[in-house]
């Protein structure tokens, strides 16, 4: 039976908040009415919050990572091993390993992994661009920190092989982390302890 609203506008934020991932039609509602409670200042705040991301944050001309500027605080920072590089499938790995803090050096966002099934292949990727990086010098190691998925272990693969003639040192994060786990739900002490650990890539899968 369709929810019946008193509202056409409470109904169509019901409907644009359910668009979000996790979230469904009573939830929706829930957020919906918690906002209408709330002074005409907080709600402006949260709106302009999402618009001004929306139109303003911009991605790492360097790794892809999310900034506020065209070359982003990690890899701006002078502090930091510019020699090394930590591959990840996602910026919400990006946080996770940062968390850990264990890795000093850099990241390169892929923004995915090649999966076939869902039609992504090498392209649709930010594997040109890593392998930019590692042409242009400079570069010692490059760390693969993809989950260890059917399609993670593919898509280290295909940049072992992408990489091989370059010399560089590919390594990739130890196991301790569950088989089709996902980086960025694994608890901190986990892995940090799979970066610390991490070992040669042989480019096997």
């Amino acid at each position: 039976m369709n929810q019946q609203y008193p509202s056409a506008l409470l109904e169509k934020a019901v409907n644009e908040f359910a668009k979000l991932p996790g979230i469904g039609p009573r939830t929706a509602l829930r957020l919906v009415l918690h906002l209408l409670r709330q002074d005409t200042t907080a709600v402006d705040n949260f709106g302009s919050s999402v618009i001004r991301l929306k139109h303003d944050v911009k991605y790492c001309r360097v790794c892809h990572n999310i900034s506020d500027t065209e070359l982003c605080s990690i890899c701006s920072d002078p502090q930091r091993d510019a020699a090394t590089i930590c591959v990840v499938e996602n910026i919400q790995d990006v946080m996770a390993i940062e968390n850990t803090r264990q890795y000093r050096g850099l990241y390169h966002v892929l923004g995915g992994v090649i999966s076939p099934m869902d039609g992504i292949g090498p392209a649709d990727l930010e594997i040109a661009s890593l392998a930019d990086r590692v042409n242009a010098g400079g570069i010692r190691e490059v760390i693969l920190a993809l989950s260890p998925t059917m399609e993670g272990d593919t898509t280290n693969f295909y940049i072992f092989r992408k990489l091989a003639s370059t010399g560089v040192k590919l390594s990739v994060i130890a196991r301790g982390i569950a088989q089709n786990d996902e980086l960025q739900y694994t608890d901190e002490v986990t892995l940090g302890r799979s970066i610390v650990n991490r070992i040669i890539f042989t480019g096997q899968m």
